[in-house]
């Protein structure tokens, strides 16, 4: 059965996945972690795509982010992947593979996701164990929000803008949202939209994102949508 083509659309957040083959490590020190903020740094400004949130961890990494163009999330994911894996290969004198197959990544439907998933990110080193809370760990975004750190390589997102009208209620009010962690459903299916392909958003939302594309956006939908009728 052929794999479904990755989504990617201009101007709606995009969650990515990329894992390190059989779960290997991807980053083994500082100067790695450090390597890839580089990276995402450059290829965010020549893709034309906003870097909301980030999460690094040794085996895999997240990003939550936003193209201006709809070719924007592949391009900027393939150039880092290729430009890692030498740096990764010439670091540790090894060839070969380093990635587990090509990235995840899911479309989230703003108003519902954009909040939730970055608190997921920022929580995912306290359950793999890496940090006892999320502003323990260096490697991801949850500093910035939380106002301990500027990090220019950020771009918020206007769901956090909305958190409050200065920076300390938006720090205070996203602290917040952490402290009250993310319940199973939500986590449960941030975690299978991204892993399988599918869009994420209510039905509303996932009907007006149906209309601009002939892939199927959901496991429910069975074979290709319905062609719209043509107007008389």
């Amino acid at each position: 059965m052929a794999r479904l083509a990755r989504l990617s659309f201009s101007g709606l957040p995009h969650h990515v996945i990329q894992r390190g083959h059989n779960g290997q490590p991807i980053f083994l020190h500082t100067a790695d972690y450090q390597r890839m903020l580089d990276l995402l740094q450059e290829y965010a400004k020549k893709c034309e795509v906003a870097v909301h949130a980030y999460a690094l961890l040794p085996d895999h990494f997240h990003l939550l982010i936003t193209p201006k163009t709809e070719t924007g999330v592949p391009q900027m994911l393939q150039a880092i992947g290729r430009r890692y894996v030498r740096y990764f290969n010439d670091a540790q004198g090894r060839t070969g593979t380093l990635w587990d197959g090509r990235y995840r990544s899911t479309v989230l439907q703003p108003e519902l996701y954009v909040l939730p998933c970055m608190v997921a990110m920022d929580l995912n080193p306290v359950r793999a164990g890496l940090a006892v809370a999320a502003s323990d760990y260096a490697w991801s975004s949850h500093g910035h929000y939380v106002g301990r750190r500027v990090d220019r390589l950020l771009t918020p997102h206007a769901q956090f803008w909305g958190l409050g009208n200065t920076p300390f209620a938006r720090e205070a009010a996203y602290a917040e949202q952490i402290q009250g962690g993310l319940g199973a459903p939500q986590q449960q299916a941030l975690a299978d939209a991204t892993l399988k392909g599918w869009a994420l958003g209510d039905a509303a939302f996932l009907q007006e994102l149906q209309k601009t594309t002939p892939r199927r956006l959901s496991k429910g939908q069975a074979g290709r949508p319905p062609r719209t009728p043509a107007q008389p």
